[in-house]
């Protein structure tokens, strides 16, 4: 192992973590839960700075990072839509987003060309208003109690930026695909 392994095991420690706040999440152990929510997200920033900053990026870390928030984020949104804390509507349209943009994602990879991913505002801004959703619930759920039209609005902004950014990405990679033609 070396210093330029951290930032991959970081992420591998918050897959890991993914595990006990799911648990936390299911025995309605708010508050444990959002500590871990968060000690995982604060590893996120963490192991983003040590990649960028000592140029210990990978391709494997380029796997990881988005693999473990993925988990992370979406397993927390499963659980609080099947407990009945976010809606049921509003967890669809994230699945379906998150499913269309994977569909489009392989087809491009094996019919175009290797998908050279980049975060757009759209994506960036859905993740966050996500994440903050699931850390307003469990806040809400737990050792907080906050105004439901804060939580209602949240929830309608988050489908807002869910639509936009999956038309988005079904836009600008279908022209990509257009421009680039099958098996360049």
């Amino acid at each position: 192992m070396q210093a330029r392994d951290i930032p991959n095991l970081i992420s591998a420690a918050r897959i890991l973590l993914t595990i006990p706040v799911v648990y936390y999440l299911l025995q309605r152990d708010y508050t444990l839960a959002l500590v871990l929510f968060t000690i995982a997200g604060a590893s996120d920033g963490l192991d983003g700075y040590l990649a960028k900053h000592y140029r210990w990026q990978s391709r494997l870390g380029g796997l990881l990072d988005p693999l473990a928030d993925k988990l992370l984020l979406m397993s927390s949104f499963l659980v609080l839509g099947a407990t009945g804390l976010i809606p049921i509507w509003l967890l669809m349209a994230a699945i379906c987003r998150d499913l269309v943009i994977l569909g489009g994602a392989i087809y491009y990879n094996f019919m175009i060309e290797e998908v050279q991913p980049a975060p757009t505002l759209a994506r960036q801004l859905n993740t966050l208003l996500q994440i903050l959703l699931v850390i307003l619930v469990m806040l809400n759920a737990g050792p907080l109690a906050l105004p439901a039209a804060l939580i209602e609005a949240l929830q309608w902004c988050l489908l807002t930026t869910i639509l936009v950014s999956g038309v988005h990405y079904v836009v600008v990679w279908s022209r990509k695909a257009m421009r680039t033609g099958p098996g360049a």
